[in-house]
């Protein structure tokens, strides 16, 4: 009987603890633990950028799209919007940022990450947003 199954499964589950650390991570903007949570193949896709969204491939390129992101943010105030959801080989997390948008008035930023694990480690983050003037909610 084939067991491999059984054995991806059991290696590719994330943990409710690691996740919040990650998503922690970036609340602190601390790039060493984002990048210490993920694959050395990981491929992010940002929320912003041409493509929609630029995509960063392998560890050295995501360092540099998880600083660029957190160059971006700086300024916003991060909020976790509930648990995530973790599945199996995959997960789900929303969050919000408020700040001072371009014109100067209040700005709320709310989106949500897609996962998808290995190893206990992140393989894929796809982030997506969508940004508003405060006072029009």
């Amino acid at each position: 009987m084939d067991d491999s199954s059984s054995t991806e499964t059991s290696t590719s589950e994330m943990t409710p603890e690691v996740l919040a650390a990650f998503t922690d991570a970036w609340t602190r903007h601390d790039l060493e633990a984002l990048m210490s949570h993920i694959t050395d193949d990981c491929v992010y896709g940002a929320s912003v950028g041409p493509e929609p969204g630029r995509t960063w491939t392998g560890k050295e390129q995501v360092r540099e799209g998880f600083a660029l992101m957190l160059a971006f943010d700086t300024g916003q105030e991060r909020h976790e919007e509930g648990a995530p959801l973790i599945a199996g080989t995959r997960g789900a997390a929303t969050w919000s940022f408020t700040g001072t948008g371009p014109d100067g008035g209040p700005q709320v930023t709310r989106g949500c990450d897609i996962y998808e694990f290995r190893g206990g480690r992140i393989a894929r983050k796809d982030a997506f947003r969508k940004v508003y003037r405060a006072d029009e909610e």
